[in-house]
């Protein structure tokens, strides 16, 4: 045995020495909270709401158009599935595009929380992307940072900020989802599971995109 197998023998030996005779050792393998990453993710455009101060439906916003960059985001950063909730404007009034899938969100009038209920529900992956339909300026070149970003986390939680201010996409693991559902009630989506947590990464993009949601048309 040359002296590389001896030593390497010597550290086998030192370590399984030192446990007590009889019982297993439970600490090998040894495993880290960090997924692949390559790990599938679903991308969810909310999209449900009625657009009340806008005038209307945000999904059908400027010809349908928010709606197809929304789709092309997350198709394009990195999702392997999108899904696109609707509520007010109703499948039969929106052209979903090719690359994405509808679901109904029945109880969308309740808020937020209804619209990303039935988004998470329908999403089977290891992340889901939340994003919203009404920030026509963020790009697949955000979401792609961003996925990056939480793939590559412990907590597998991570979200758009904009010169430090919070935004969308957000990131979420399979694992948060129950928690997250658990606490969704009323116009409020993820907001108070990230903020009542430490280890959502912070994902600056201001240098991609604005970020802003459009809550008015001009001259309304």
């Amino acid at each position: 045995m040359d002296s590389q197998g001896i030593a390497i023998s010597r550290v086998i030996f030192d370590i399984t020495a030192s446990l007590p005779v009889g019982e297993p050792d439970f600490r090998c393998p040894v495993h880290t909270d960090v997924m692949s990453t390559t790990a599938p993710a679903s991308g969810v455009v909310l999209a449900a709401g009625a657009g009340t101060r806008y005038g209307m439906p945000k999904v059908l916003a400027d010809n349908g158009d928010w709606l197809k960059q929304a789709v092309a985001a997350l198709a394009d950063g990195g999702c392997d599935d999108v899904v696109v909730v609707l509520g007010a404007a109703g499948e039969n009034l929106v052209d979903v595009p090719a690359r994405a899938r509808a679901v109904h969100a029945p109880d969308w009038a309740d808020g937020l929380s209804a619209s990303l209920r039935a988004g998470l529900n329908a999403a089977d992956a290891a992340f889901v992307v939340v994003h919203l339909v009404d920030t026509p300026d963020v790009g697949a070149d955000v979401v792609a940072r961003v996925l990056e970003a939480a793939r590559s986390a412990p907590s597998g939680l991570a979200r758009a900020v904009y010169a430090g201010r919070p935004g969308h996409p957000v990131v979420i693991a399979r694992r948060h989802r129950r928690e997250l559902l658990t606490g969704l009630s009323g116009d409020v989506g993820a907001g108070p599971f990230l903020r009542a947590r430490e280890d959502v990464i912070a994902v600056e993009c201001g240098d991609l995109a604005g970020g802003a949601d459009i809550d008015e048309r001009a001259g309304i």
